[in-house]
């Protein structure tokens, strides 16, 4: 706890210093100010409130599906923003992506939507854009993956409708390709992306050919790229006083994670081709056989190649023309491995990761993934969060006064419908009528 020192300054003269010990002659005083500070430095902390997230008072209005863009906003909210998720008549899609479901709804939905509130309108009807429009006063954020041109339809595009009704709005969008170009206004999806980008094309090894990649890499990613572009956008109105229009795109984040294939192929003009576990640039950096798992080993500098061979028995190897440098260990990287695993073979693979990983060698053993969600330093570093029967990963952003945290399991579909539009003004007479016109569900629609 910051502690504030006592202040017994009275007026006309400064507190602290000088009507402290240092600044001050009279002894009573002396003493006086020396029991207070006693007595401050024994009392126990006074209670504090809980902390609250670097994002508390953002408000963000979702009407993002599936999993960019809810990733993007469980983000936010993992740190405080206010989120209201608006899902269509039929409900975010991803709440059938299953088994295995809780309460009908899909690990898929619920890995993404913790900490928010959710209401079902129908927008289609102009009633309900009516509604949309008094949920975004007071709005910083408003996030939707609607094809490009369909809010424009609508007559809520940013340039002609939103930003002159709110100035100070971040709205951003997430598309597959962007409105224009080639495939302008076309869907995207996240396997299709990951092959028309080159990221499949050098997943896998060339026994297997192009591999998708086991996680939604450009889901992910984008949703990451979006998280961080509606902060500089705010940060931007910090200055500016005005919001702005965030154009993300699957097709451009995939194309982002390319690293280092495209650097490579800037300066060399060869395709990059699938090498598996090893690394286009580095050796060794790959994967080993031990008596017990399968250890992997990436090695980033000479320095950390002579502390492997020594940590292993093999100092010969260290200097050794083939192995000498990383271009040598590169061009020799078949024989590299065959001595390395000889050695690694007969040795039990988790107590040499560790003792290589303490020795400073980057190493590690290969665990699956409930291996690695019950590991110790997953517990330690609170990765794994709990509320109210809903059980995920924890956020990854560790702040020190602003921590956030899972305040909220993910909604119901509807959950909060009517606790949403009260909180904006509008009358039970008002949301019974919206009930009854079929603007605001409270079931999904077939």
């Amino acid at each position: 706890m910051d502690r504030q020192w006592p202040q017994r300054g009275s007026a006309g003269h400064s507190t602290g210093v000088r009507n402290g010990v240092k600044g001050s002659t009279d002894p009573l005083r002396v003493q006086g100010s020396a029991l207070a500070l006693l007595t401050f430095l024994k009392a126990p902390p006074m209670p504090q409130p809980a902390p609250q997230g670097a994002l508390t008072g953002l408000k963000v209005i979702d009407l993002t599906r599936v999993l960019g863009g809810p990733y993007c906003t469980m983000i936010l909210s993992d740190h405080g923003a206010e989120v209201i998720k608006i899902e269509p008549p039929q409900g975010d899609e991803v709440r059938d992506w299953g088994p295995p479901f809780q309460d009908g709804d899909s690990s898929y939905f619920i890995g993404v939507n913790r900490n928010k509130r959710s209401i079902a309108l129908d927008i289609g009807k102009p009633e309900g854009r009516a509604v949309l429009l008094r949920l975004l006063e007071g709005a910083d954020v408003l996030i939707e993956n609607f094809k490009p041109g369909g809010m424009e339809k609508w007559g809520l595009g940013y340039e002609r409708d939103l930003a002159p009704r709110f100035p100070a709005l971040i709205h951003c969008r997430i598309s597959g390709f962007g409105a224009d170009g080639p495939l302008g206004g076309l869907p995207g999806y996240d396997a299709v992306l990951q092959a028309m980008t080159g990221l499949m094309s050098i997943n896998g090894d060339p026994s297997t050919g192009p591999l998708r990649m086991g996680t939604p890499v450009v889901d992910l990613g984008t949703g990451l790229y979006a998280a961080v572009g509606i902060l500089m956008a705010l940060h931007a109105r910090t200055q500016s006083g005005h919001g702005q229009y965030v154009d993300m795109t699957l097709h451009d984040c995939a194309l982002a994670l390319l690293h280092p294939q495209a650097a490579n192929f800037f300066l060399n003009g060869r395709r990059p081709a699938p090498l598996g576990n090893p690394h286009p640039n580095l050796a060794p950096y790959e994967k080993y056989r031990t008596r017990t798992c399968e250890i992997f080993i990436a090695i980033g500098n000479d320095g950390q190649f002579g502390k492997l061979c020594a940590l292993v028995g093999r100092p010969a190897m260290a200097t050794d023309p083939r192995f000498l440098r990383n271009a040598d260990r590169l061009a020799n990287r078949a024989a590299m491995m065959a001595a390395f695993q000889a050695v690694f073979a007969g040795l039990d693979g988790h107590a040499i990761a560790d003792r290589l990983l303490r020795g400073g060698v980057p190493a590690g053993p290969v665990l699956a993934v409930d291996e690695a969600l019950a590991a110790p330093h997953t517990a330690t570093r609170r990765m794994v969060t709990e509320c109210d029967g809903y059980r995920g990963l924890g956020t990854p952003i560790k702040l020190s006064r602003t921590p956030g945290g899972t305040r909220r399991r993910p909604p119901r579909f509807a959950e909060h419908g009517e606790e949403v539009l009260a909180q904006h003004g509008f009358t039970p007479d008002e949301i019974a009528a919206l009930k009854a016109s079929g603007v605001l569900l409270t079931t999904r629609r077939g």
